[in-house]
């Protein structure tokens, strides 16, 4: 049997066409030491007939429900033989060597746990995907209504701004679209925490596999073109909770309880203001519909109580 260098794991729900696209994108690299695992969280758009159909070399997991991002990825990864793993979107593409460049880095870095490539928005430019890890005053402002009004630094930092994209890196964490993890890593600390249902998984994974003492690197000059959000833009009510839920319990695991206490009641006492503001906005007939449907979204995350 021949060596596998990377196995690639890819969670779908819901997306079959960018699905497609992004298998056929891996297919094409030509690569004989690869594969490839979908794990299909349910999808009622037959994702899952379309794999078995078009892509009968792919290993296809199909869930009876959705288990969430952080679940379905570990039943991947359990069943991976690479010998570097890969959690990849399925709202993502691979562009050229990508796959060949990340392998080759890790082989020639062993201090490298996990890394991530540059992901490029659909029209060539760079996507955000490096991160610092995040302090409560981050966690305030990111998607929140307040991000806008953020002291340039503070986001700047978070965002890793004053390092150039075009430099290969060590950083804190990389964003979930595409992350590759050597297998020794992955053995030691393990796959993600089920514990997140969406967002901040990769975050807390990251962390681990860097205090076990490896390094987390960006590397720019493996490039994946990255949709954004095409599974999660299809539930926004719920994109909120699971995003400031997932915030709210990373604080918990690593800044204790009471941080993590006042953050969900921060966080809360926004979304309250917001549906102030939108009603008021409503009663002077600006865009009502429009009001109607935030509002609505906002009390959805008011009665899940970020818990």
């Amino acid at each position: 049997m021949s060596v596998i260098d990377l196995s690639i794991v890819i969670v779908n729900w819901n997306v079959r066409e960018l699905l497609r696209r992004c298998l056929t994108s891996i297919v094409s690299t030509g690569s004989p030491c690869l594969e490839v695992i979908v794990v299909d969280n349910a999808s009622s758009d037959d994702s899952a007939e379309m794999v078995r159909a078009e892509f009968p070399q792919v290993t296809l997991i199909a869930n009876a429900e959705n288990r969430g991002f952080p679940a379905a990825n570990n039943q991947g990864l359990a069943v991976a033989r690479g010998r570097f793993a890969m959690v990849l979107n399925p709202d993502t593409e691979i562009v050229g060597d990508a796959l060949a460049r990340v392998a080759e880095y890790l082989d020639a870095h062993p201090e490298a746990g996990a890394l991530g490539p540059q992901l490029l928005n659909p029209d060539g430019t760079i996507q955000s995907s490096r991160r610092r890890f995040p302090t409560f005053t981050t966690a305030l402002f990111e998607n929140t209504w307040l991000q806008g009004l953020a002291p340039r630094r503070v986001l700047r930092r978070f965002y890793v701004e004053d390092v150039p994209a075009d430099a290969t890196q060590e950083v804190d964490w990389v964003t979930g679209a595409c992350i590759a993890v050597r297998r020794e890593a992955l053995d030691k600390v393990g796959g993600f925490d089920e514990g997140f249902f969406m967002y901040s998984e990769e975050l807390d994974w990251c962390r681990r596999i860097q205090a076990a003492g490896w390094k987390i690197v960006y590397l720019s000059e493996a490039k994946v073109i990255h949709h954004v959000g095409k599974s999660s833009e299809q539930a926004v009510a719920a994109r909120h909770i699971h995003f400031q839920t997932s915030q709210v319990r990373y604080f918990r695991k690593y800044h204790g309880p009471f941080v993590a206490g006042v953050l969900r009641l921060s966080l809360l006492a926004m979304y309250m203001w917001q549906i102030g503001l939108e009603a008021v906005k409503a009663l002077l007939g600006h865009k009502r519909a429009m009001r109607r449907q935030r509002i609505d979204v906002y009390w959805q995350v008011l009665r899940s109580g970020l818990k």
